[in-house]
């Protein structure tokens, strides 16, 4: 039953159940923050109903918001119909036309009055006549939907369509096979595709006339929205299913996207498997749909060479209907993929072209926070609302996404194929063609030699005479190298229009098998055997065509692909970001990499677009490092930005947390890095474990701060007899390395507990885990499967890590310090620290009823600074133990209550 919670200020939240107070809370302060164009820094501990207070908050909101814009729609309307002035005096616009710039800019005060009101009645017409053409396009919008929800004949007409176009596939393939075989020397002609196109610059070509119908026939206006994004496609998952579950499910036009290799339904791009490699040939096969449209359009003429292949799925009358079904109903990623396979149609341009209608967007963050791949999809936040949700990592997120590495072997291995190319078609290209290419060789020449090594020389065998670390600014990395004269932009829209990445691996595919006159052989196999020369560990073998090759593994992308993205990053201002030389002994395992220091130059357009943007998570303390290197960097007010932080919906006794500062021998607890491999130190936490698992039931979920020191410890254990009397009590797990290991051992633990519960001859088990690997976030441990978590240490990140450094010198020389407070660049560590502490802790306690216990096995977090920065609701609970004794006590009684009670 739909609950109809009403706030204070009028507001209703219908709800699928009554609602918990502080998701009340939540709503009204989402509610506020969304009215009043703020940030929001929003924190819901998981198991309250956080993705639902999300849901219900902001789509209230928006209904509130189309039902006032609607109204005054209607009175502008009315006020036009009446010939009554709309600007009275009495009655002010609506602030988010206003905020759209629909009454123009502010007058001059020395301009004539009849100059002044001619003007002001021109956009007053201007605005009727659009609010006129909107309702006209929403009614249309309105009534097509209707039709598809209460009318099967669309669908009926979809599947007409689909089995008009099987049976034209089944004629074209009987046709190609009555026609005799081509000669050998025709195939030649295929290898036209490979040769670059004549470039033009975007400054000498204006936009291509009639390329783009199709898209301007399928685009709407858009329409105020909310954008939810998250880390993983099933978080988004999730919380479509979610909406579905909600009050909201019937009545919300959602669009879910994903990346072409999630949504394309097309086999032979699917077998490509890269991502780089499915978005080229998606992208080309485009192109080849506009080259047919203006052919078929042009003058009957000789052509230079064969049509490129237009993509099947890509139909204009296809992707209206599949587009008007996705707003229909509320559709998760693997519900679009289906219905575009039913439809042949394209899930992924189906999708975004559902964008400009929908009132709510599912996306992954890459596709908001990174502004070519936003722009590629279409999407537009002037004016609209952004929910990042799981942004307890955000910055790393930004800076990731930001930052990338080459290694020597791949810049070798780009230029000698780039060179093969030239040499082949030199003759064919044209002179811009070829001034941009040799720019590209010589950049990567420069790379190479900047590096210590020689382009010419197998990157494998050669050795540097200097190895270590070294750091530079970009404008000296640019210097250094000697390429401070090229034009990177140029260089970089050239590679983006040209897609010369993409022709260079066709060409590269293409001479796996040996074509061509016998006096280019023997240079082709050369070329072929050095590129075999570049893959360590690649034994030497018959080349095979690539229709031959496995059809599992996924293909390689071309290097030059990867390189593209460095020459990007290095359009960076100066003193945004760092140039990382690493030189290791060999050419090919040395590298260059761009370290973003300044993630909030890339978010700066999303807050500053937006109106307004919510920032959410589980586990968001500290959020200084938001405010401070996300926000203010941004050039944000500090009034714009709202925190809002709740408690945990579990009673006060469904939680121990403690802090113990020495063990059972006294041994005092400082897991430094100097101390933690001390034998003793290792000993006194094996002993702690046997004294916890002794008194805990079902499953104890220990985290270190590193795998290594894992390794370490759980060998010490062996060795000294410890891990003999700690599997007496629980069977011991260790968190593997590898990902596609983590389920299984997940479904073992899991068993093991349970197995052991309804046997009554075990205690559960004992997982043991590393801080910020697979099961620090995103696995529940809820109830018998984590009654107690453990956290060895304190995860502080390697302070000697030459990125860390500069991170510290960057904050320390970009935020102002505090009085009181540490320099930001020693905050950042401690920061760092505590969200990952944070994070594992947050495992254990999923739902109200769940209870367990959390210890902190280190002195240092018996510190004030550092319990600042744990949660409120575990803060406010924390015990800190001086000795052993009184702390297993806690835990012993803790523990045998709660499973009394439960």
């Amino acid at each position: 039953m739909t609950d109809k919670t009403q706030e204070p200020g009028g507001i209703h939240f219908p709800f699928p159940f009554t609602p918990y107070a502080i998701q009340k809370d939540f709503m009204a302060a989402l509610y506020q923050v969304l009215e009043t164009g703020k940030i929001g820094i929003f924190e819901s501990p998981t198991g309250t109903g956080k993705s639902l207070s999300l849901i219900c908050g902001a789509l209230s909101w928006l209904r509130d918001f189309e039902q006032k814009k609607r109204q005054e729609e209607l009175r502008l309307l009315e006020a036009e119909a009446g010939a009554v002035p709309l600007n009275n005096g009495k009655d002010p616009p609506l602030l988010p036309l206003a905020s759209q710039g629909t009454l123009g800019p502010p007058r001059d005060p020395a301009e004539p009055d009849w100059v002044t009101q001619f003007v002001q009645k021109k956009e007053e017409r201007d605005l009727v006549d659009r609010l006129k053409e909107e309702q006209i396009r929403r009614r249309k919008r309105e009534e097509r939907l209707q039709q598809i929800r209460h009318n099967t004949q669309l669908k009926y007409a979809a599947k007409r369509m689909r089995q008009e176009d099987e049976e034209t596939e089944r004629l074209l393939h009987l046709s190609r096979e009555m026609l005799p075989r081509a000669r050998p020397e025709q195939l030649a002609s295929e290898e036209e595709e490979l040769v670059l196109a004549e470039y033009e610059s975007d400054e000498e070509k204006g936009k291509a006339s009639g390329a783009d119908e199709d898209e301007d026939d399928l685009e709407e206006e858009h329409v105020t929205k909310i954008y939810y994004c998250s880390r993983t496609h099933s978080q988004l998952a999730q919380f479509v299913h979610e909406v579905q579950r909600s009050p909201f499910g019937k009545d919300t036009r959602l669009v879910s996207l994903g990346s072409r290799q999630n949504l394309c339904v097309n086999d032979d791009v699917r077998k490509l498997g890269s991502v780089q490699l499915i978005n080229d040939r998606c992208v080309e096969m485009q192109r080849g749909r506009r080259e047919k449209s203006i052919a078929a359009e042009s003058k009957p003429r000789r052509r230079r060479q064969e049509q490129r292949a237009a993509c099947p799925f890509y139909s204009h009358e296809r992707l209206q209907l599949l587009r008007d079904e996705v707003l229909v109903g509320v559709k998760d990623i693997e519900q679009l993929v289906a219905l575009g396979k039913e439809a042949r149609a394209c899930p992924y341009y189906g999708g975004r072209f559902a964008i400009p209608a929908a009132q709510l967007v599912v996306l992954p963050y890459q596709m908001v926070l990174h502004a070519s791949t936003r722009q590629a999809a279409g999407i537009r936040l002037q004016g609209q609302v952004v929910l990042i949700d799981e942004a307890h990592n955000l910055i790393d997120t930004i800076t990731g996404m930001h930052s990338v590495e080459v290694s020597g072997s791949q810049l070798c291995q780009a230029h000698s194929q780039l060179l093969q190319y030239m040499e082949r078609y030199g003759k064919r290209l044209k002179a811009k063609n070829l001034m941009y290419i040799k720019q590209i060789l010589y950049l990567l020449e420069k790379f190479v030699a900047v590096l210590g090594g020689n382009v010419k020389q197998n990157p494998n065998t050669q050795s540097l005479s200097q190895a270590g670390t070294e750091l530079k600014t970009i404008n000296d990395f640019l210097f250094q190298s000697q390429i401070d004269n090229i034009n990177l932009f140029k260089v970089r829209r050239y590679c983006e229009k040209s897609m010369i990445s993409r022709k260079l691996l066709g060409f590269t595919e293409r001479y796996g098998v040996v074509l061509g006159p016998p006096r280019e052989q023997p240079r082709l196999a050369g070329f072929q055997h050095f590129l075999q020369s570049l893959q360590p560990g690649v034994s030497e073998a018959p080349a095979a065509p690539v229709e031959e090759e496995e059809a599992g593994a996924p293909r390689p992308a071309s290097p030059l692909m990867h390189i593209e993205g460095f020459l990007a990053a290095l359009t960076t201002a100066n003193q945004d970001g760092r140039v990382i030389l690493s030189r290791q002994g060999s050419l090919s395992q040395s590298s260059l990499k761009f370290l973003l220091l300044n993630p909030a130059v890339h978010f700066a357009q999303v807050v500053k677009e937006c109106r307004a943007v919510v920032i959410a998570g589980g586990t968001m303390q500290p959020v200084s490092d938001f405010r401070e290197q996300l926000l203010a960097c941004a050039g944000v007010e500090a009034e714009r930005v709202v925190e809002f932080s709740c408690g945990h919906v579990i009673p006060p006794d469904n939680i121990l947390p403690l802090v113990i500062c020495s063990g059972p021998a006294n041994q005092q607890l400082e897991f430094t890095y100097q101390k933690r491999e001390l034998p003793q130190m290792m000993d006194e936490t094996g002993r702690i474990l046997c004294n916890l698992c002794n008194v805990v039931p079902g499953g104890v979920v220990c985290f270190f701060p590193s795998y290594e020191y894992q390794r370490q410890v759980h060998a010490h254990w062996d060795k000294s007899g410890l891990l003999a009397r700690l599997a007496v009590r629980k069977k011991i797990f260790q968190e593997p390395k590898r990902a596609n290991q983590v389920e299984q051992v997940l479904k073992e633990y899991s068993r093991c507990i349970k197995c052991g519960q309804a046997e009554g001859t075990a205690t559960g088990a004992l997982l043991l885990s590393v801080v910020g690997g697979k099961m620090s976030e995103g696995i529940n441990f809820s109830d018998n499967l984590g009654r107690c978590v453990v956290m060895v240490g304190m995860p502080y990140p390697n302070v000697r890590s030459a990125e860390l450094q500069e991170k510290m010198a960057y904050l320390d020389q970009t935020l102002p310090r505090a009085p009181g407070q540490a320099a930001p660049g020693k905050a950042l560590v401690e920061n760092l620290c505590m969200k990952a502490v944070n994070q594992s802790i947050g495992r254990a306690i999923r739902h109200q009823k769940d209870f367990a216990s959390i210890v902190l096995l280190d002195q240092r977090y018996a510190r004030p600074p550092v319990l600042a920065k744990l949660p409120a609701w575990i803060r406010d609970r924390v015990e800190v133990k001086a000795t052993f004794g009184p702390a297993f006590a806690a835990v012993r009684k803790f523990h045998r209550e709660q499973s009394g009670s439960s």
